[in-house]
């Protein structure tokens, strides 16, 4: 796999509604070789947003969100998958990106391995538990510095632009906050999880 160089802490220090359709075609890489082209993301900012974890403070669970920006928030979901989030914005508010979905392009016999079940490449990452369990993303890795790349996980460009226009519109699987137009997706791409995986891979973060 080739040498790439993670993205700058300035580039996550953003509202999430800037970082998220900026991650649009960015790579998240693991050391192990697997890396994915980000396709879908979501938008969550903390006290201005009640689909947020973050929404009403810190908690033990949410206090990645309130540190450093270019971190990795690690959540576990309804008792059933891991949601990976990118911590954004100043120390103290809360805000994150939550990556909905993954295009595999390095490791895919890896990433294969750790989605056993599945019959089509397209569902590999489609969908945030599918794209932490694709990836080996877990609570252990909650808090781990994009920046440094300190526990073998980071973002990098590989020189592929975002979208000049994304889809954009409602975030998936929430229950609060329904009308924000904070979900972010490559146009026409097969790994967007859409409302077709909405109820396999819930949305939410914070």
């Amino acid at each position: 796999m080739p040498e790439w160089t993670p993205l700058p802490r300035s580039f996550y220090q953003r509202h999430p509604t800037e970082v998220a359709p900026a991650l649009l075609n960015k790579l998240l890489v693991r050391a192990d070789g697997r890396a994915g082209r980000i396709v879908e993301v979501e938008a969550y900012a903390g006290s201005e947003d009640p689909a947020a974890h973050s929404y009403r403070g810190q908690t033990a669970r949410t206090a990645t969100m309130f540190g450093e920006a270019g971190h990795l928030y690690v959540y576990l979901s309804y008792g059933m998958h891991w949601g990976s989030n990118a911590v954004c914005g100043p120390v103290g508010e809360g805000w994150g990106v939550l990556l909905r979905a993954l295009e595999p392009v390095h490791g895919l016999d890896r990433i294969r391995a750790a989605r056993p079940a599945i019959r089509h490449d397209r569902e590999l990452a489609s969908g945030p538990g599918r794209l932490s369990q694709a990836m080996g993303i877990t609570r252990a890795l909650d808090g781990a510095d994009l920046v440094s790349n300190d526990r073998g996980v980071c973002i990098v460009c590989d020189g592929t632009a975002p979208p000049a226009v994304p889809v954009v519109g409602p975030r998936i699987g929430i229950s609060k906050a329904v009308a924000f137009p904070w979900r972010w997706h490559v146009p026409g791409h097969a790994h967007v999880s859409g409302r077709a995986g909405a109820s396999a891979a819930r949305g939410g973060s914070g």
